[in-house]
């Protein structure tokens, strides 16, 4: 064989060597897909999502469903390449989903923190819509990870009271009490557990994203009290985007006769404490899940619309555009009392 033919030869077959390897190669990219959709009106493992105690509750019926996104990462350029094909998947860069320079433990804590602060949201969304007031606010200790410095002195469930002696009852004001110290330096943390005072000396160490300023290693929630406990129990779910479905299960909760009339209605949306209704990602996907449980009406960011419209209408939901938690609860009031009335759609 001539040197010129073997050395052709030797790179075709280094060619597709690199071709093979290349293929399996992992790839900036995450797959986002219909995710479960879960009724907040519901149970999961037999745990109510809501339940709500010192105060009168009304029966539903029907279901009022929160919708999701899996995400897949890690992925090769062959599996990147199939679900780009499937009509239900997207193919996202992975910067969007995760900021660059963040950690996947970073990005997973602020989920949480945000479905956290999403509840509280909706709680009081909810109960602002029913004319019920705040009394006060707290800030409660919600997961504490393993080799946290308060690990082993502080438990979730802990209502914090004081740093140092110094009252506090907001997230933004238990992080400003404990990073007025150096990393290093121990604080005192004065707490309620079961309604019981106690405190802790916990040494601080260095926040991940800013090594000059200390922190004790916790997840917290904050919450507005009120006149009575509402509690929303929702695990392995993380973003804010649940916020709209679990303020319609409190109002529907707390007022008479199911607010769907029987119906199986979907949704998602970021929600403010006045009510107001913001944009998520991942429209597509949960208008898809919505399909596929067999919702009948999906309720719809306004600003998530057209990208709603998008979804291949055939045996879709439909599409209802809100902006506030008012005009929700309107138009699914609307349409429980006749399926063709009009409301503002996509």
């Amino acid at each position: 064989m001539a040197r010129r033919t073997q050395s052709l030869v030797v790179a075709s077959v280094l060619a597709l060597v690199l071709l093979v390897v290349g293929l399996w190669m992992p790839v900036p990219f995450v797959t986002l897909a219909p995710g479960p959709v879960t009724d907040t009106l519901g149970a999961v493992d037999g745990t109510r999502l809501i339940t709500i105690e010192g105060r009168r509750t009304f029966p539903t019926s029907g279901r009022l469903e929160l919708t999701t996104v899996e995400e897949t990462p890690k992925l090769n350029l062959v599996s990147a390449l199939q679900d780009w094909a499937n009509g239900d998947r997207a193919v996202v860069p992975t910067e969007l989903i995760r900021p660059p320079g963040s950690s996947q433990e970073q990005v997973q804590q602020e989920n949480a923190q945000a479905m956290l602060d999403s509840q509280d949201q909706a709680t009081a969304a909810a109960l602002t819509q029913l004319g019920v007031a705040a009394t006060g606010r707290l800030v409660a200790v919600y997961t504490i990870p393993s080799g946290s410095p308060a690990a082993g002195r502080l438990a979730a469930g802990d209502v914090i009271t004081q740093v140092d002696g110094v009252v506090v009852s907001t997230q933004d004001q238990l992080r400003a009490q404990v990073g007025k110290v150096r990393p290093g330096t121990a604080v005192t943390v004065t707490y309620k557990r079961g309604g019981k005072p106690a405190s802790a000396t916990i040494t601080t160490r260095p926040a991940p994203d800013d090594p000059s300023r200390a922190m004790i290693g916790i997840t917290t929630t904050e919450k507005r009290t009120y006149p009575f406990t509402v509690r929303i129990r929702l695990s392995d779910v993380g973003g804010p985007s649940a916020g709209l479905m679990f303020a319609m299960g409190i109002v529907d909760l707390l007022t008479p006769g199911p607010l769907t009339g029987g119906k199986i209605i979907a949704g998602t949306g970021t929600i403010t404490a006045a009510g107001e209704v913001g944009p998520i990602g991942g429209i597509q996907q949960k208008v898809l899940g919505a399909k596929a449980s067999g919702a009948s009406v999906f309720l719809v960011p306004a600003a998530n619309c057209a990208d709603a419209r998008s979804v291949d209408s055939a045996g879709a939901p439909r599409l209802v555009k809100v902006d506030t938690l008012a005009g929700a609860v309107k138009a699914v009031d609307a349409l429980r009392t006749s399926p063709a009335a009009s409301v503002p759609s996509c």
